[in-house]
């Protein structure tokens, strides 16, 4: 990295410096679009019939402040309290399994949670058994399957089971914790908390907490007994907690920017190449592509897309800043017309991690003894910067991003080599392993012995059920074309050892 690359913590600070100091609007209101006379696209605005509440209010948001980023609409689309996908509470609706829109991998086959839970179960055994503080932390729980796979798994390891002080969601949608609390903890009272909800889990009375954001998940001591310790913990960080971090299908869902490199003619407007006044000699600069209303028209279908993107023809913060953090993205700068996908939520999640694994750079947070690990599984490339990956899935067909706001799951390819660099940037006790394919991963950690193990134990006459067991772990490892054991990855954070350990699942062997 260089010396210009950024720190996820000065992030905020250097945003709000390029606000104060650039001439751009937060949203520019010039953008490569179809531009309609003023008072039509007001009027437009309050006559036209949108498909849902939330197309109306973004549309009127836009209508105020101009265009506006890939990453602001994502955000709405899926948390708005107004709408949004997962924030929404839909009785005849859910987003999970075969009657929803997509299904993952914990609901295809109980294999994957096991898996995963035996998977912390191997690196805390690696890590000489910690037993100061060892938390599950899950980001992203569905409908709680996964954890509860994991949880039914782990109290068969007794001496780990025994040292876990409690289990953290990190959940936005009331709609979905109501889901995993009846999973998890049965009938057991939820109560609100400062930070969230809690309750206890149905298999050994482990306390679980829920709260919206990880960087609200506690670490440590309430009563700290020195300046030091009380620098840490307002710096999110305990030299005594030992996290164990699963993120399965949570980092596609996070908002990304999109940005164009473009030839910028000396009044500092973009060219777009391919145009008649396209000069390919002029410096290039970035573009944030922005987001705004399709023009109305009475033949407008259904289903057809209420949004579009155009290139904005100044530059914006996000476009100043972004681009510059990391030289995979400055390298294309001089191709004008590439296109990178950046997501900043995403990068400061990975750094989260690392930092809690590993403790960060300031000297209020180190933390001596590295401990616990992170599992990221999700699906994007394994080294290259995701391009055009935005997409809308809803009952299980892909469909377009744009339409239907608040009924369309958003997600976009994720870029596994930023999450290393993130979390390497932000922690110089910690080590990444991977991406490698989902395939590889469960095949390593014994998925065909468990499912045989499993056979055995269905009786001859039931068929089905031995079908459904078959056909669902070889779908988790099936490489051929779009397979899941391909398209998924696995990737690791764990306490550096000088790469003289890998952890399991990525060519390392279990160590008792």
């Amino acid at each position: 990295m260089s010396e210009n690359d950024i720190n996820g913590g000065d992030l905020n600070i250097q945003m709000r410096q390029i606000f104060q100091r650039t001439s751009a609007p937060r949203f520019p209101q010039r953008v490569l679009i179809h531009r309609q006379p003023l008072f039509r696209r007001l009027l437009a605005t309050e006559t036209r019939q949108w498909s849902t509440p939330l197309a109306r209010h973004l549309a009127e948001a836009i209508k105020t402040t101009g265009p506006i980023s890939l990453a602001y609409y994502m955000r709405q689309c899926l948390t708005s309290p107004d709408g949004g996908y997962y924030t929404s509470s839909k009785p005849d609706k859910d987003q999970f399994g075969q009657k929803g829109d997509f299904i993952t991998s914990p609901e295809i086959s109980q294999i994957f949670g096991e898996l995963i839970g035996i998977w912390f179960v191997a690196e805390w055994m690696a890590q000489g058994k910690p037993a100061q503080g060892v938390e599950l932390i899950e980001l992203g729980p569905g409908r709680g399957t996964l954890m509860d796979d994991m949880l039914r798994t782990i109290r068969n390891f007794k001496e780990f089971a025994s040292v876990i002080k409690a289990v953290r969601l990190v959940e936005t949608s009331p709609a979905l914790r109501d889901s995993q609390k009846r999973l998890l903890c049965a009938d057991a009272p939820m109560k609100e908390t400062s930070d969230g909800f809690q309750s206890s889990s149905k298999y050994s009375g482990l306390p679980i907490t829920w709260t919206e954001n990880i960087r609200h998940v506690p670490k440590g001591d309430a009563n700290p007994v020195n300046f030091t310790r009380v620098c840490m913990l307002r710096a999110g960080l305990d030299r005594d907690m030992t996290p164990f971090i699963i993120a399965h299908e949570f980092f596609d869902a996070l908002p990304i920017h999109v940005f164009q490199s473009v030839s910028t003619a000396q009044n500092g407007t973009s060219q777009a190449q391919g145009s008649s006044t396209f000069d390919p000699s002029r410096r290039p600069q970035w573009r944030e592509m922005l987001v705004s209303p399709t023009p109305s028209s009475p033949n407008r279908k259904d289903d057809d897309p209420e949004f579009q993107v155009g290139l904005s023809k100044t530059s914006t913060p996000h476009s100043l800043l972004l681009p510059e953090i990391s030289d995979r993205y400055k390298a294309l700068k001089p191709q004008v017309g590439a296109t990178i996908e950046i997501g900043p939520e995403a990068h400061s999640y990975a750094e989260e991690f690392a930092r809690r694994i590993g403790g960060g750079n300031k000297a209020q947070e180190t933390k001596p003894a590295p401990s616990g690990a992170a599992l990221i599984i999700d699906y994007g490339p394994a080294s290259t910067i995701p391009i055009n990956s935005l997409r809308g899935i809803r009952a299980h067909q892909i469909v377009s991003p744009f339409s239907a706001p608040g009924l369309v799951d958003l997600s976009a390819d994720v870029d596994f080599t930023a999450l290393a660099e993130a979390a390497l940037r932000a922690s110089p006790n910690v080590e990444v392993y991977g991406p490698v394919e989902q395939g590889d991963f469960l095949q390593t950690m014994g998925i065909k012995e468990r499912a045989e193990f499993l056979g055995n134990g269905i009786k001859a006459a039931d068929v089905e059920k031995r079908k459904r067991l078959e056909s669902g772990w070889r779908r988790l490892v099936e490489r051929g074309g779009g397979g899941m054991g391909k398209i998924y990855k696995a990737m690791a954070i764990v306490p550096a050892s000088g790469g003289k350990r890998r952890p399991v699942g990525f060519g390392g062997d279990v160590i008792s």
